[in-house]
């Protein structure tokens, strides 16, 4: 599933975007619309111009303008990636992929949604009240939030701290793997309760959280490197990669959850 760190890889496909005007919009499936017709869609943005995408959590932001250096503006694209989609910039005679749902046609090139599940999708949002009633249930982007309101934040629940970090009213960004990723480097078991958190605990763990996805977004993906969990996720005899404990895998709120006993004892 697209985490934060993926979107920000998308973010910068989009940007090949960036200032270039819409010569029209190719929906072949209105199925990944919400809020608008496919006609309509492609009314509302053809001879637009994209400005600079931006990113909040696991939705990507595209506003556009009436010209090429005119202010960002609406109708603004917001996109969800669910657990399938991505974005991709295409040569014009470049073959059209089976799942690609949207295109998006300009001079340099094209940029096409590719989903093959279809679990969320684009919302076409007219004006800033449309904005906020798409983004509503988001809490503070999680490469952007400070350390004290992380800590304000997740003092307010107690619960598992994976779903936690991963609730996204809570905060916006972070899925299963950023967040078994983030835990295993701070040692410590998805199981621990919120309340048993020190406070200087909290603070490195918001420490450990921004190292990551830093080095994330730097990749565009959580990367698959043997010195990280995630390298390690999709082989048969699953070792940590910091002091090869065979590691366990089991449900932890409901998601796919992997960690280390050694390094992460309960």
């Amino acid at each position: 599933m697209p985490e934060l760190p993926d979107v920000e890889g998308f973010r910068r496909v989009a940007r090949n975007a960036a200032h270039r005007q819409v010569r029209g919009v190719a929906v072949y499936d209105a199925q990944v619309l919400r809020g608008t017709t496919a006609e309509s869609f492609e009314r509302a943005l053809r001879r637009r111009y994209f400005t600079d995408p931006q990113r909040h959590g696991k939705w990507l932001l595209i506003p556009t303008a009436g010209s090429a250096k005119g202010a960002a503006g609406f109708p603004r694209l917001l996109l969800h990636f669910g657990m399938t989609g991505n974005l991709r910039w295409c040569e014009h005679d470049a073959e059209l992929h089976k799942h690609d749902r949207v295109v998006f046609d300009f001079a340099a090139g094209e940029l096409r949604y590719r989903d093959m599940r279809k679990l969320t999708g684009i919302h076409l949002a007219r004006d800033e009240d449309e904005v906020d009633d798409v983004l509503a249930e988001l809490g503070p982007d999680a490469q952007r939030i400070g350390e004290d309101e992380f800590a304000d934040r997740l003092s307010r629940t107690s619960r598992r701290i994976k779903p936690a970090l991963m609730d996204q009213s809570l905060l916006a960004g972070l899925g299963n793997i950023c967040v078994d990723e983030i835990l295993w480097r701070f040692r410590i078991p998805p199981t621990r309760e919120t309340r048993d958190l020190a406070a200087d605990d909290v603070f490195r763990l918001h420490r450990e959280m921004r190292s990551m996805l830093r080095a994330a977004v730097r990749a565009g993906h959580v990367p698959d490197d043997p010195s990280w969990l995630t390298g390690h996720r999709d082989e048969p005899d699953r070792r940590c990669p910091r002091c090869s404990t065979a590691l366990r895998h089991a449900k932890v709120g409901g998601r796919s959850t992997l960690w280390c006993p050694t390094c992460q004892p309960g």
